[in-house]
């Protein structure tokens, strides 16, 4: 309801009043460009709001995104850090791993020459073995042909 129209209907209420038309005409439109103005500055206090309720929401607005590139430029910062920490890791693990495997060969290299030791030691051992059995046969059977060609004393 407008002002002009609640203010008429309040004059028409009281008891026993009778404004004469003019003056009725002259509040009615006194009142009705209070009216219009008071809507022109209710409509331009609305928009006075409704811009100052945009500002600070485009201010929000910008302050959120300055926070969310914050948040993703630390991500990326901590995502780099690991980066140079994981590769760091792996230059050590692979220089461990390049160690062990020229231990392992190296191991690889004296195992195969000390087989070859053992087998030569083998064919050393099992020939002195042939040549001690075969002197010791040897003496066996000259000691047999000797005992053979002498007589024997104890028979005389």
């Amino acid at each position: 309801m407008s002002s002009a129209h609640h203010f008429n209907t309040t004059l028409t209420n009281l008891p026993n009043f009778q404004a004469p038309f003019s003056v009725q005409h002259e509040l009615s439109s006194c009142v009705s460009n209070n009216t219009a103005s008071d809507e022109g500055d209710d409509q331009l206090h609305n928009n006075m709001i409704i811009d100052e309720r945009k500002r600070r929401r485009m201010i929000s607005n910008r302050e959120s995104a300055r926070r969310s590139r914050m948040r993703k430029q630390k991500y990326l910062d901590e995502l780099w850090s690991q980066v140079v920490r994981l590769r760091n890791e792996n230059y050590i693990l692979l220089d461990k791993l390049n160690h062990l495997l020229e231990s392992h060969d190296e191991g690889v290299e004296e195992n195969a020459k000390l087989k070859e030791e053992v087998s030569g030691l083998r064919q050393m051992v099992a020939d002195a073995q042939l040549s001690t059995t075969y002197n010791c046969l040897k003496d066996l059977e000259k000691a047999h042909l000797n005992t053979e060609s002498t007589p024997d004393q104890y028979s005389q």
